[in-house]
């Protein structure tokens, strides 16, 4: 019998490569300029958005893989009980890659593989979370794109009137630590549920 991909891991994983992210930031950010320190925070939620999307698309993989009724309860299309791994994420991500919008996307991309009650998405509604995948999403678009659109989308995330970057914002009062660590603490929430 194939092994079962392990959520547990993935979310160990996610916070070891949060810690990493926060320890980069701490490590560089003295003696630079502010200017630079802004850079380093957008480069940051990039790639702490990036980690969590894996973290995401292997939680999603390794929920099919681990048992494959609920992608059944969601498709009312019966699957054999052992998938490979490649197998999973060819059924969520199809040819293309991962990807969903903002933390309500996320919920509607959960909800199309796994039942409502399902643990990925109990723990991704929880109003705990909110506010740090909303802001998660947002300040990435902007720091990624800088077009109005996503600014306008940040301002509204963060309840701001003005902001020039993301890193900007991230940089004062230990906000980037403050997202980081929400996520961390949901990985830690799916690590307890999650049977794997």
């Amino acid at each position: 019998m194939a092994r079962k991909k392990s959520v547990k891991l993935s979310a160990n994983d996610f916070k070891s490569e949060v810690d990493e992210i926060i320890a980069f930031l701490a490590a560089v950010s003295p003696g630079q300029t502010d200017g630079h320190v802004t850079w380093l925070h957008n480069y940051a939620i990039i790639r702490l958005y990036k980690e969590f999307e894996g973290l995401m698309l292997d939680a999603l993989v390794g929920a099919v893989n681990n048992d494959t009724s609920t992608l059944a309860a969601t498709t009312d299309v019966e699957f054999p009980k052992h998938l490979t791994d490649e197998v999973c994420e060819f059924l969520i991500t199809g040819t293309g890659y991962f990807d969903f919008k903002g933390r309500s996307g996320l919920i509607k991309t959960l909800k199309s593989f796994v039942p409502d009650t399902h643990y990925l998405v109990t723990a991704v509604k929880k109003p705990a979370y909110k506010n740090a995948l909303e802001q998660l999403t947002t300040l990435r678009n902007f720091a990624a794109h800088e077009s109005t659109t996503s600014k306008r989308a940040a301002l509204e995330a963060i309840g701001a009137k003005r902001l020039s970057a993301s890193g900007t914002w991230l940089k004062r009062q230990d906000r980037f630590n403050t997202i980081a660590n929400q996520l961390k603490a949901l990985a830690t929430d799916i690590h307890g549920s999650a049977p794997f």
